[in-house]
């Protein structure tokens, strides 16, 4: 059975530890490098309706999808049908 969590989230995906490994990574980044929290939460949000995410990584670069979406000098990795 697959036990991978399609189309969800890190903290939706039961993976606490990494979660919270990757919550203090983001507290790490500087501020003029991270998006604003709407702009942050409308990218989770089209990462979430993606096909390509499996438990809080994104198949078609192989991030975790809460720290691509927060870094300003990112966009979606997804060049045939880019969702941000």
């Amino acid at each position: 059975m697959d036990n991978n969590c399609k189309r969800c989230l890190l903290f939706e995906a039961s993976q606490n530890v990494t979660y919270n490994q990757i919550q203090d990574y983001i507290k790490t980044i500087d501020a003029s490098e991270k998006v604003s929290d709407e702009v942050y939460s409308h990218r989770l949000s089209m990462c979430k309706k993606c096909d390509n995410l499996i438990s809080g990584i994104c198949l078609k670069c192989g991030c975790y999808v809460e720290v691509r979406a927060i870094l300003k000098n990112k966009n979606c990795p997804n060049f045939d049908d880019k969702k941000w």
